[in-house]
């Protein structure tokens, strides 16, 4: 079985920021957002 990767903190928050940018393309927010639907969830505390 293939070991499931998770978006790092770091990447995700790159990803957050390309998303907020009005000047980014397409294909560009594309990216970002898989990356952050591959996000590990948050723990509840």
């Amino acid at each position: 079985m293939a070991k499931q990767r998770k978006t790092g903190k770091g990447a995700a928050s790159a990803a957050s920021r390309v998303l907020k940018d009005g000047g980014t393309g397409k294909d560009s927010k594309k990216a970002a957002g898989s990356a952050l639907s591959q996000r590990a969830p948050k723990k509840k505390k």
